[in-house]
């Protein structure tokens, strides 16, 4: 399974970019809304699913924040779609990084 990803424009010098760092991905891709972008190099990504509940035969939405590493050469900004991929954990919570900007609102 080879991961194909469009590269980004802007260089940067991050050790955890998957891109011009040493950072390998693995695992999990998913895609999310920046819900947080207030911390330093990392930004928070809200991701809703539906869940199934048999009782009453009827699906709800649900949402999950994951926490992502988020590239200088990327910097996602509140609002964006972006697609994560996992990795290695990078600190105590952050064990996804942000690999795509798919769109801007």
């Amino acid at each position: 399974m080879s991961l194909t990803f469009k590269t980004p424009k802007k260089t940067c010098s991050d050790r955890n970019c998957p891109f011009h760092g040493d950072l390998s991905l693995r695992g999990r891709i998913s895609e999310g809304v920046v819900a947080s972008s207030k911390m330093d190099k990392t930004v928070i990504v809200e991701r809703d699913y539906l869940h199934y509940v048999p009782k009453f035969k009827r699906y709800e939405r649900r949402h999950g924040h994951i926490p992502c590493h988020n590239p200088p050469c990327i910097n996602a900004k509140e609002g964006n779609r972006v697609r994560i991929a996992e990795c290695r954990p990078i600190s105590k919570t952050v064990s996804f990084v942000v690999v795509e900007k798919l769109e801007k609102k």
